[in-house]
């Protein structure tokens, strides 16, 4: 099956494929029992139509069509093998010549990757902060574990800070009901300032079976963002005794049998997350050094079918939220402060990612990076964990939506990034030469090199979901493909 390639541009390619008839043969075949099954022809049983009598009933273009689709994906798959490019999207094919019972030719237009060399790697240095955990980070994990076991007393006086109350709230606009914000037998923490802005000074200095109202915006629901007013009605009132935090309380809360020995342990915690931390940061850092030394020409139809899908992905999860994006930004994270600038941010995170997966695919490529069958089952079991399913049901998911491409594309370009970091020179602030290759997934240090793609795979997520929409909306994986 002879193929040419001819190069439109920089990222456009066109193949020009004949077919000799003698390949097309089992598609031939295929399409008369396939067309015999599903037709009625008076004389002859269901399945056993002649061929001759399809030709005269339905035409032998009907025929020569469904077998010229059924051809199509291997023909082509093998010319991309054959001129050695990667395509980046969906060809635009047209069949040019038919000669019937001789051959078909056909044109396949595809934008594929650019050629472009990746940059020597061990010369690239990056710098990260440290890992350093205050004193005050320390103090704050004892202070949640103070929460936990602290005991909760019901009493009859009126409500204080740091008391908490069951509470019940019912919103009104002009004196009319409002549904979606009415609550009741909601627990708060008086001074927390966790809920509506004046709930606070509202349930201060009531006791049980008292009410105050107040005006408020709105933070949650359907109208998000909307005045009302709003009445509290406290229905009981307890007053929060925190244990001391003494070898006692240390004996309670842990396996430890003193207070220093508790916080060491926190503090080693802490160390250990910003590990973490610090080695997803290095990676991140080293790709984008990496890209920077690249000039990458991406074609157009490929940007603009990414763009899309992200706006699509981000829009979907706003809506799933409850949330515009004006009301996001108010109270996200993000630096921007309007719509325009978020969807720019958004714009450039999806072409920072889609240019981190184009060089990870090509050091995966250069490296000749294959796939274990262990590496497989790592991810399924991890994506089952993720997602809230069992192995079984994520295994049925990946079959079912052939998504078994996608997931050894994810573990190429994990394992691609780890040699890109392994090569480069990482160091903290204070100077310290950083080995991530000894780092554990649970953050912890290993004597010998922590298997390769631990951290790998992690990172690989990351650049895929690296134009996710927000930190706050949800982004878990769709499973309705």
């Amino acid at each position: 099956m002879p193929s040419t390639l001819e190069k439109l541009s920089t990222h456009r390619v066109k193949l020009t494929i004949e077919m000799p008839f003698d390949e097309l043969k089992p598609s031939l075949d295929k399409a008369y029992k396939d067309i015999a099954n599903q037709v009625n022809v008076p004389g002859f049983r269901k399945g056993k139509v002649p061929a001759p009598v399809i030709d005269q009933r339905f035409g032998r273009g009907v025929v020569l069509q469904e077998a010229i689709n059924d051809a199509l994906p291997a023909a082509y798959g093998k010319a991309i093998e054959e001129n050695t490019v990667v395509p980046l999207g969906q060809p635009e094919i047209e069949v040019t010549k038919l000669e019937d019972g001789e051959v078909v030719e056909f044109t396949a237009e595809v934008d594929v990757r650019p050629d472009f060399d990746l940059p020597d790697v061990s010369a690239i240095s990056v710098e990260v902060p440290a890992v350093e955990v205050p004193d005050e980070d320390v103090d704050e994990r004892v202070e949640t574990l103070r929460q936990r076991f602290a005991t909760n007393t019901e009493v009859e006086r009126a409500a204080v800070k740091d008391d908490l109350v069951t509470i019940d709230l019912a919103g009104t606009r002009d004196g009319e009901a409002l549904e979606d914000a009415t609550a009741s037998g909601v627990t708060y923490k008086v001074g927390s300032e966790g809920m509506l802005e004046g709930l606070d000074e509202a349930v201060t200095g009531l006791k049980a079976g008292e009410s105050a109202e107040f005006h408020s915006t709105l933070v949650g629901g359907p109208l998000r963002g909307q005045d009302a007013d709003i009445k509290v009605t406290v229905t009981k009132v307890c007053e929060q005794e925190l244990p001391a935090v003494d070898d006692d309380f240390a004996q309670l809360v842990s396996q430890f049998d003193t207070v220093d020995e508790m916080r060491a342990d926190l503090r080693t915690a802490l160390e250990n997350m910003a590990r973490l931390d610090q080695a997803a940061d290095a990676r991140d850092k080293v790709l984008e050094e990496v890209i920077s030394k690249i000039d990458i020409e991406l074609p157009t139809s490929l940007i603009d079918s990414e763009l899309e899908a992200r706006r699509q992905q981000v829009n979907q999860q706003l809506a799933q939220a409850g949330m515009t994006v004006e009301e996001y930004l108010e109270d996200s994270e993000e630096e921007v402060d309007n719509a325009d600038d978020f969807w720019a941010e958004i714009e450039k995170r999806s072409l920072d990612a889609l240019k981190a997966q184009i060089v990870l695919d090509k050091m995966a490529d250069d490296d000749e990076i294959g796939v274990e069958q262990n590496e497989l089952t790592e991810l399924l079991f991890r994506k089952a964990q993720q997602n809230g399913t069992s192995p079984e049901e994520e295994a049925q998911h990946m079959m079912q939506h052939n998504h078994l491409p996608d997931w050894m594309q994810e573990i190429r370009r994990g394992k691609a990034l780890a040699s890109m970091v392994g090569a480069a020179t990482v160091t903290d602030s204070k100077g310290n030469a950083l080995e991530l290759d000894r780092i554990q997934p649970d953050g912890t240090i290993a004597d010998e090199p922590a298997e390769e793609d631990a951290p790998g795979e992690d990172s690989a997520e990351k650049v895929d979901d690296k134009a996710a929409a927000t930190k706050k909306a949800p982004t878990k994986d769709d499973k309705s493909e």
